[in-house]
């Protein structure tokens, strides 16, 4: 699975400190590497009531999670967003 990021989540990542982008590298990796596993033990889960099918929630630390779509059947994870709990689905 291949990995992008939008332009929105550059952005947010920027917003973190040096530690927790490191950590974030981390989860986003372990994500593509795991993907089916995740959704099927959910964790990951699929976003209700948003205009694009397959868009999804991981959960990288307690309070951070990441905004995600799978595109085509390549399977590429495209991050829309990622930032802290109260902001991210805005």
């Amino acid at each position: 699975m291949k990995l992008l990021y939008s332009e929105e989540a550059v952005k947010n990542l920027r917003s973190f400190d040096p530690v927790e982008r490191v950590l974030i590298a981390k989860k986003l990796r372990y994500l593509t590497e795991n993907f089916e596993v995740l959704k099927r033990s959910k964790k990951v889960r699929e976003l209700r009531g948003t205009e694009f099918p397959d868009q999804y929630r991981f959960v990288i630390a307690r309070k951070i999670r990441a905004i995600f779509r799978v595109e085509g059947d390549r399977m590429i994870l495209l991050v829309l967003r990622i930032g802290r709990r109260k902001n991210v689905y805005e």
